[in-house]
């Protein structure tokens, strides 16, 4: 399983994530949130060693994700919004794509999605919102997404229990305010999902 920070705004909680032994860290570029950083300014993303780099987008032309990716040296991109499904193709199978939560789950549809990229569980972007993610607890056999919204140190392990995704994605579950992470929070999320993930498998009933 692949654990992301994301919304890293600092090269210190950057550095710190990694320490605490972060797969992925994600770094947004959707200008006007709180999280956003210029690319421009942003050189010490490129130099960052030890994780993968993930940039995140919403609704940007496909030049300016593809530029954003060779300045920093990129090793994934993150698709938030509504890109057409032509980006896909465009941009290799280095991609997490958002997917917006609806109950029942369109399985069918996340697999053909999966054969292209990592598909992302994500009600919100960035601001924390919970659901009712027990809904992914049917998942077909041999399916892999990732999940996001809402989790902390405290929520995560049960997450993962029970969902059993590819991947584990927080920003605003492990900051002192936006675009701040508070270090120990990290490492606490970290320990709790890694430690959830080698437990064995817990079946849960959807909407529980």
């Amino acid at each position: 399983m692949l654990i992301k920070i994301c919304g890293l705004t600092r090269r210190a909680d950057a550095e710190a994530a990694i320490a605490a032994g972060a797969d992925l860290l994600g770094f947004v570029f959707r200008r006007g949130t709180p999280r956003a950083i210029d690319p421009r300014a942003a050189a010490w993303v490129g130099g960052l060693t030890g994780a993968a780099r993930v940039g995140v987008f919403m609704d940007a032309p496909l030049d300016e994700v593809q530029g954003v990716r060779a300045l920093l040296g990129l090793e994934w991109v993150q698709l938030h919004g509504a890109e057409p499904d032509a980006f896909l193709g465009v941009l290799g199978p280095q991609v997490i794509r958002r997917l917006q939560v609806a109950v029942p789950v369109d399985w069918d549809g996340v697999r053909r999605l999966a054969a292209r990229c990592l598909p992302l569980f994500d009600p919100g972007a960035g601001a924390g919102v919970g659901w009712q993610w027990r809904v992914l607890a049917e998942r077909p056999s041999g399916l892999r997404f990732g999940l996001a919204g809402g989790l902390t140190a405290a929520t995560v392990a049960e997450a993962v229990r029970v969902v059993r995704p590819a991947l584990v994605d927080v920003s605003s579950g492990v900051e002192s305010a936006p675009g701040v992470k508070d270090h120990a929070k990290i490492r606490d999320f970290i320990a709790a999902a890694r430690a959830a993930a080698a437990s064995p498998p817990r079946e849960e009933c959807a909407g529980v």
